[in-house]
Order: C-alpha cells, then structure tokens, then sequence
C-alpha cells in the first residue's frame, strides 16, 4: 500500500469564508499516483472545517445565517471560552460543521456524487491555516 501526504495553506482576509478546495484535493490525487485507495482531508486547527455539499451561493448564504443562529459570534460576553480570545463561536462551528472528510478514489478520480464538492469552512480567519491531505491505496 502507498500513501502521499500534503499540507498547505488558506489564509482568508475574512473571519468566515467557505472555499471549495475540490480541484486541491484532485491534483494532490493526481500527484500522489494513487489509482484506487481513501483520501482524507481536514484542517490542521479547531475553528476551521472540511465538509462536502453543493458549491451553490445560496445554500452557503443559508450556512452562513444557520449557523449564526446557532452560534452567534456576538455577543462576546455571553461566552465561558471568551477571555484571552474571542473566538468561541468559531469552535462550536467547527463542530457542527465537522472535522474532515473521507472521500474515496477510483480509477485515480475522487469518487463524488453529481454535485459534491468539497469545502474548507473557515470560521475565525485572518490568519494562516494549514490543511492536510493523506491518501493511501495503490
């Protein structure tokens, strides 16, 4: 069995943004040479998400109002966690939205459904955030 590991780096000017990183995710299937095997993709932080879902501007603007309903960012106060950062909001988030994904590869191709694509949810950006892909099979 092989494996191919690749870490890079999302910086968003905004605190919160959602990237389809899909096309990231290909080449590194394509650099690895990996034909049938697992691909597995997360953020390297905790306020930061890996999800799949449909790249569709409206849907992301309903995430963006849902889960401010769940955890608004404001106000600060209203946080145990907010002290030294306010960012509290950002970790539950991140744990609505997930931690990684799983996505499996056939004949060297991720194997998506029609419409998935795969993102990067940031939730407490402006700074640099690294992201891992691990792929192993042969």
């Amino acid at each position: 069995m092989k494996s191919y590991r690749e870490v890079f780096v999302i910086h968003t000017k905004e605190r919160r943004k959602l990237i389809n990183i899909t096309n990231r995710l290909e080449e590194a299937v394509r650099k690895s040479g990996i034909k049938e095997g697992l691909l597995l993709c997360n953020p390297m932080h905790i306020t930061s998400s890996v999800f799949i879902n449909d790249d569709e501007p409206g849907l992301h603007q309903d995430y963006e109002n849902w889960l401010e309903k769940l955890a608004p960012e404001k106000p600060y106060s209203m946080y145990h966690h907010n002290g030294y950062e306010d960012n509290a909001d950002a970790h539950l988030k991140r744990t609505i939205m997930g931690r990684e994904v799983v996505v499996a590869i056939t004949d060297g191709r991720l194997d998506l459904g029609t419409w998935e694509r795969v993102f990067y949810g940031e939730f407490d950006g402006k700074r640099d955030k690294r992201v891992l892909i691990k792929i192993i099979g042969e």
